[in-house]
């Protein structure tokens, strides 16, 4: 993608090798400025991106910038700003929310996870020019879900040596964790789940870290996918380092690695809740934001229109009811998400306001209903996000109702919420 600038660049001394490394990919104009003038640039110009070229071990300046930031945002109407800060080895970056990269990292790979966040920030601008308009013409519309997006994130932690326990507990004190002992359970979890970002901790051998980092280079789906290795492996993390934007190593503990990562995994997070988003304003709100399945009014329309097909065309319908004990909005969500991975391309579905979520399938009776209800309980109880890490899986209780000749929407409903009670 073009670099359609201004880019800041915030360095005391010239760094020709950033510079030079924006200018063959296309940016224009550099802004280049140093620690102390960087408020005052920031205040004056609208950068699409911010470049700290050189890491700051000044306190003071670091926090004015900081300052100087958050008022750039707010003057852009919230509007994403990335800014990549250079570090010293695997410190975190001075600046909150800055994405670290090692001060001896190729230019090219600065530019590289440049264009990835920049990406980012055109489908921001998109969904608030997008919001803007359709509310400019009266059109009811769902709001962008508020709050930090760590706080519905899933990091895939694979691993099996002696660091992984105290690794799997570090990312999980910040987000949702999917652990993996092996290269297939670990493919299973990507294929299966919303992931944000992916560990690779100790105890696997170089062939199988390279394996790993092949399947992610070979899917285009995880090209932008905040990968960190713990530890070893330089040799073999080298070569995928292009084709993975945000692939890094951390060869401190797991605490460092989980300070350094979270700024990615909250930016991949975002990414997810904005393409959400864009999905429910191309149909016109009728689409949870939240979890990509039907909004409440649309779910019920719909439910509606296909209750009349069936009794017309004298084909089956069936609806199922997953709910959960003690579910709290992360697990809701996540069992949203993943149902509407496994649905049919026939099936709808909706997330109801006391976390249970009805699934609807269509032209189906209840032998084949059972089938696709059993199915889709088994992988939330596999693969959804236990809010007790002692609990291995998530039980859904799951009941099922099929549509009968005299039955009305209402009595379908009846019987299925009845028996679940």
């Amino acid at each position: 993608m073009a670099l359609q600038g201004p880019f800041a660049v915030i360095a005391d001394s010239p760094a020709p090798d950033v510079v030079e490394a924006l200018r063959a990919a296309g940016a224009f104009p550099i802004i280049e400025a140093s620690w102390s003038d960087a408020p005052s640039v920031l205040a004056s110009i609208e950068p699409e991106a911010v470049v700290l070229a050189e890491p700051c071990g000044d306190g003071p300046r670091a926090q004015a910038l900081a300052e100087a930031l958050r008022e750039r945002r707010k003057a852009g109407n919230g509007l994403f700003m990335p800014v990549i800060a250079r570090t010293r080895d695997d410190s975190v970056a001075c600046v909150p929310d800055a994405l670290a990269i090692a001060v001896n990292a190729s230019p090219e790979r600065l530019v590289r996870r440049l264009t990835t966040a920049l990406r980012l920030r055109n489908l921001h601008a998109t969904v608030l020019r997008r919001t803007r308009t359709l509310t400019s013409r009266g059109e009811a519309l769902p709001e962008l879900p508020a709050g930090d997006p760590l706080e519905e994130a899933s990091v895939l932690v694979a691993g099996r040596g002696r660091s992984y326990p105290a690794l799997s507990v570090a990312v999980g004190e910040r987000v949702g964790v999917v652990g993996a002992l092996s290269v297939e359970s670990a493919a299973r979890a990507l294929n299966v789940r919303d992931i944000d970002g992916m560990v690779i901790g100790d105890g696997f051998g170089p062939k199988i870290v390279e394996a790993l980092l092949t399947v992610l280079a070979e899917d285009v789906r995880f090209r932008d996918l905040p990968v960190a290795v713990l530890g070893g492996h330089p040799a073999v993390i080298e070569p995928y380092a292009i084709e993975l934007a945000n692939l890094d190593r951390i060869a401190e503990g797991p605490d460092r690695l989980v300070e350094r990562f979270l700024p990615y995994v909250r930016l991949h997070a975002f990414g997810e809740r904005l393409k959400r988003m864009l999905k429910s304003l191309d149909a016109k709100g009728m689409i949870d934001p939240d979890t990509g399945l039907l909004g409440h009014e649309a779910f019920w329309r719909d439910l509606n229109r296909a209750v009349d097909d069936a009794d017309k065309r004298g084909v089956g319908l069936s609806i199922a009811r997953f709910s959960f004990d003690g579910s709290d909005r992360r697990l809701s969500l996540d069992a949203a998400r993943l149902v509407g991975r496994l649905l049919r391309q026939v099936d709808f579905a909706c997330r109801e306001a006391d976390n249970s979520i009805f699934a609807v399938f269509t032209e189906t009776d209840l032998r084949a209903a059972h089938v696709v209800a059993r199915r889709i309980a088994s992988v939330l109880k596999n693969t959804m996000l236990a809010p007790d890490r002692k609990k291995k899986g998530i039980d859904a209780a799951v009941t099922l109702a099929t549509l009968k000749p005299t039955d009305s929407v209402d009595s379908l409903i009846a019987r299925v919420v009845g028996e679940a009670g």
